[in-house]
């Protein structure tokens, strides 16, 4: 009789997990578990645990790696503000032919939580219903609408703005475009994060005010100088950008940039 197959539990399983199973082991070690794993991604737990079992989870991929960016360069932990850092970066399912699914995604997503008094009680307002405040908000913009004024990233700033907030941003350009290497100091000092290459010939890369590095408490730009800059630009959010990269010398003048995220959120929460 043929001696069972024993199943290997050990270093070389780990080795050989995939990359989805590899940065939800990075959130874990950072202190989540796999039920809010999925929370954040807006799937059930069950489904992240197939990424360490039946090599599933391809198509979260890249919202894991901007959770991952975000929790280790000290932006917010909280479920709500991460989920909508997820929610933009989940690749849409796919129909039984291999082909998206018609359904539009969100472009702008705003985040809420319910004030609690000093003890800890819901407040409650004069209609009956819970006191709501601003908590987080994203938006993001592709080369056509970034041509018209990408106009749905400004609401992301004004509410930051005037609940005291913090920005960060990711930017998409020309691969070369850019002066400097992807990750150095010179370019997001603080920021540990990745570089996403795309076929067209762009990159992406997230700036923000992390200059003292992760944990220091600057975890992004202040949301009113922010503005400010915005402001300066007319109200195109991606006009502004683009100056900060040129007078910052990250980027070289002229160049267009094709995608811009924008990630707003409380700060102290």
């Amino acid at each position: 009789m043929t001696p069972r197959r024993r199943r290997d539990t050990g270093g070389g399983r780990r080795a050989q997990r995939n990359e989805a199973a590899r940065l939800t082991e990075q959130l874990m070690d950072a202190g989540f578990n796999k039920k809010q794993v999925g929370e954040i991604l807006g799937r059930n737990p069950s489904l992240v645990s197939q990424f360490f079992t039946k090599n599933k989870g391809a198509s979260m991929v890249e919202a894991l790696r901007a959770v991952v960016q975000e929790v280790q360069a000290g932006g917010p932990q909280d479920t709500t503000s991460l989920k909508a850092l997820a929610g933009a970066h989940i690749q849409p399912r796919l129909n039984k032919a291999g082909y998206k699914a018609k359904v539009r995604g969100k472009n702008r997503i705003r985040a809420e939580r319910t004030v609690k008094d000093e003890r800890g009680r819901t407040v409650v307002g004069p209609d009956g219903k819970p006191v709501k405040a601003w908590s987080s908000s994203l938006a993001k913009a592709g080369r056509q609408h970034i041509a018209s004024g990408a106009s749905r990233l400004r609401p992301v700033v004004e509410d930051a703005a005037v609940n005291q907030g913090l920005i960060a941003f990711t930017v998409r350009a020309r691969k070369g475009a850019f002066t400097h290497d992807a990750g150095r100091m010179d370019d997001s000092p603080g920021v540990r994060r990745y570089v996403v290459q795309r076929r067209d010939g762009t990159e992406e890369r997230a700036y923000a005010n992390n200059t003292g590095g992760p944990g220091s408490g600057m975890q992004g730009f202040d949301a009113v100088e922010f503005k400010g800059m915005v402001d300066a630009a007319g109200g195109d959010v991606a006009a502004a950008v683009q100056r900060w990269l040129v007078d910052t010398g990250r980027i070289v003048p002229g160049t267009p940039i094709t995608g811009l995220e924008i990630r707003a959120w409380k700060q102290n929460q």
